[in-house]
């Protein structure tokens, strides 16, 4: 299994707003600015975290995004499918039939067993990502129970004066 650049995104952009002061939404300049790429791409990532309702899209002059739940609320399954959709690594495209055409029920044991072993390789893996909460990622990140916030609005607004 390979994670996309977006789940990445996705998840970096939910511990932003994790880490945001309660009340002033992240504008998506700011997004930008600060995950650098594309503003479209993001832009489409933000969309679906928003669908997936784990963000909230503000609207007006001082809009921008917010978390939709507390962070402890928001597993990485739920990141996950928010950007990738469901969990299905194998693709079954049927080789096992075509290559044990003339075995026929050798061929529908044989694709029942791989799609079986890959089926709860999935299941495994989600249950684990399900597990970890956003929270959890502070934490381990942070060191610390309670997770710092800062207004990151105004950080890129310093950083970009700097510059």
């Amino acid at each position: 299994m390979h994670l996309t650049k977006g789940f990445e995104q996705a998840a970096c952009i939910v511990a932003m707003l994790a880490t945001q002061e309660k009340g002033i939404p992240v504008s998506s300049g700011v997004i930008n600015a600060t995950l650098g790429g594309s503003a479209t791409y993001l832009h489409k990532i933000m969309r679906k975290l928003v669908v997936g309702g784990l963000i909230n899209s503000v609207s007006g002059n001082s809009g921008g995004f917010t978390l939709a739940k507390e962070p402890a609320e928001i597993n990485l399954l739920e990141v996950y499918h928010a950007t990738e959709g469901p969990v299905d690594t194998f693709p079954d495209n049927g080789f096992f039939k075509r290559a044990f055409k003339d075995f026929a029920s050798l061929a529908t044991e044989a694709d029942a067993a791989i799609t079986n072993v890959f089926h709860q390789a999935d299941s495994r893996w989600a249950a684990y990502i399900g597990s970890m909460t956003v929270q959890d990622i502070l934490w381990e990140t942070f060191k610390v129970q309670e997770i710092p916030l800062v207004d990151w609005n105004e950080i890129v607004q310093e950083q970009q004066n700097k510059n």
